[in-house]
């Protein structure tokens, strides 16, 4: 069984952490270790995760991913999952990212999101405007699923292999997109349902949140130049299908 890290990061979110811990406490495969990364919080964030058992690290840099890329450095775990504050995954959720993990060429797992409060018709608008248009946008855009940062799990090897591409230092940088612009198009990634987490219905609090994603889902696109472009992606990811099927072929054959 790999050894599992989580990594959290928080600004002024203590009630929330609180439930995002606890849902980690009662896993039924638990984490070796659970990484909260306090991003300058004034509230008692920090005393929420160390009163629940996790490692307090502090990042002074506003911007959740310098937040994020310092937890995932610091990771000592085979698998480093990444949960919001706000994240409350089901009891079995790390059990089944490190099952959905252990498939053939899987560098990372990820799943969606569901209100957990606004009643029937946020769900409903979170589901269609939300959550359904960001997999099947960026999916297209990307030329694979898109990772979404409240329920994410990677290989460490991966967040080595691709920890020195990422925008860390640009807080505008929408962090989950800007994450699965650094994994190859040709490496395989795994969205599934049974990796999905409730979560705050924040995105949707009001006009200015929408504004502000979407501004920083294109600042992410532009800052990624070359590596961001749809066609080289899908074109890349056709390549490599490609020369496997016909190195597959030719083995066969001999």
């Amino acid at each position: 069984m790999p050894s599992v890290s989580v990594v959290v990061p928080v600004l002024d979110d203590a009630d929330h952490l609180a439930r995002c811990l606890a849902a980690l406490a009662v896993q039924t495969t638990p984490a070796d270790e659970v990484l909260v990364v306090d991003n300058g919080s004034t509230d008692d964030s920090a005393a929420v995760a160390r009163a629940a058992g996790a490692t307090v690290l502090h990042e002074p840099v506003r911007g959740i991913a310098r937040a994020s890329a310092r937890g995932y450095d610091h990771a000592s775990g085979d698998v480093i999952v990444r949960l919001d504050a706000d994240s409350v995954p089901p009891s079995g959720w790390i059990a089944d990212a490190v099952r959905l993990l252990d498939g053939p060429g899987v560098v990372a797992v990820t799943g969606p999101g569901r209100p957990r409060d606004g009643g029937a018709v946020v769900r409903r608008v979170w589901s269609l405007l939300y959550m359904g248009p960001y997999f099947v946008l960026m999916w297209s855009a990307l030329g694979r699923p898109p990772l979404f940062g409240s329920a994410t799990a990677m290989r460490r090897d991966t967040w080595t292999a691709i920890r020195g591409r990422a925008h860390r230092d640009d807080p505008e940088v929408h962090d989950d997109v800007d994450l699965s612009m650094q994994l190859d198009p040709a490496w395989r990634v795994v969205a599934d349902v049974a990796l999905t987490v409730e979560v705050s219905a924040r995105p949707l609090s009001g006009v200015a949140s929408v504004v502000r994603r979407t501004r920083r889902a294109f600042h992410t696109f532009r800052v990624n130049g070359r590596r961001a472009n749809p066609v080289r992606r899908w074109a890349r990811r056709f390549r490599v299908a490609l020369r496997a099927r016909t190195g597959a072929h030719w083995s066969h054959r001999s």
